[in-house]
């Protein structure tokens, strides 16, 4: 697969997309910008996250672009590397519900 014109084929349709719909389009880009910045977490811890869970639910697009954002906040390649084991230990799961029962764990064991 060639990585780079795959993603830039994926960015025509995603504005394709945002032009149909872009309430959605831009829900979403707001979704992803309020989440992706530095917080608790840097970016690159918050783009390998996202890397894990895109590879354990076997998005090909989320792989794509979370690698490239990963590489750009600074991720090495031995990042990546252990970041795939990680998901391939996993395998995925429902995120959103698994997520909540975590904060929810935090909550009562603090």
């Amino acid at each position: 697969m060639d990585w780079k014109s795959h993603l830039n084929d994926q960015s025509e349709a995603l504005a394709t997309f945002r032009e149909a719909r872009p309430d959605t389009g831009g829900a979403f880009t707001g979704l992803h910008r309020a989440t992706m910045g530095d917080g608790a977490l840097t970016v690159r811890e918050k783009e390998l996250i996202a890397l894990a869970i895109g590879i354990a639910t076997r998005c090909v697009d989320c792989i794509g672009f979370h690698v490239r954002a990963a590489m750009k906040a600074g991720a090495s390649r031995d990042d990546v590397a252990d970041t795939i084991s990680v998901a391939v230990m996993m395998g995925g799961g429902p995120a959103y519900m698994y997520g909540v029962k975590a904060l929810e764990a935090y909550d009562q064991l603090s």
